[in-house]
This record gives C-alpha cells, structure tokens and sequence, in this order.
C-alpha cells in the first residue's frame, strides 16, 4: 500500500512540474505553395502519370492526389497540395489547389 502511495505520489508531481513545450511554426511544406492557374490547359485530359508530374511542375504543388465522383477525401486544406478532379471517364474536369 505504501508503495502505491508513494508512487501516486511521484506521478502527480511530475505531472505538476512539467511545462508545455514552447510554441513553434510548423516547418514549411516540401513544395511550394499551389498555383492551380497554369495548369488549367491540363482539362480534358485522361489521367495518366505524366499527366499529374506535368500539374504539379506547372502548379508548384508540394503533392498532388486524384479525387474520382464519388470518392470519400479527407478536407483539410493543405496549400501545397493540387487536386486533380476527374470525371466518370477519368479525364480531368476540374484542377484545384487545397
């Protein structure tokens, strides 16, 4: 029982002593910020691998993903990132930043 207490003890100072770790800026994302304008000419292409390292190098985008009708897609905003929407033919319908 002791020992329980004196382990009780220790945990709750330690949880009393410790302070938050100091605030920083997350690092920068790996590519630059996404500029989805100069990839416009990209729509109603098919999709293709080629395709998505063309957008991206004309875009600037860190990363890129493909977002089929339909698909279930995570919504945070990442501004490195280029969304390739596609249509039912999977030909590029829509190019967008985020």
């Amino acid at each position: 029982m002791r020992m329980l207490i004196a382990a009780l003890a220790l945990t709750g100072a330690a949880c009393s002593t410790q302070t938050p770790p100091p605030a920083t800026t997350p690092p920068p994302p790996e590519g630059g910020a996404c500029d989805a304008a100069p990839a416009q000419g990209l729509i109603g292409r098919p999709a293709s691998p080629e395709l998505a390292r063309e957008a991206q190098r004309l875009t600037g985008a860190g990363t890129w993903r493909w977002l089929r009708p339909g698909q279930i897609v995570t919504m945070e905003f990442r501004a490195d990132r280029l969304n390739l929407h596609l249509d039912a033919q999977d030909r590029v319908e829509r190019i967008a930043c985020g």
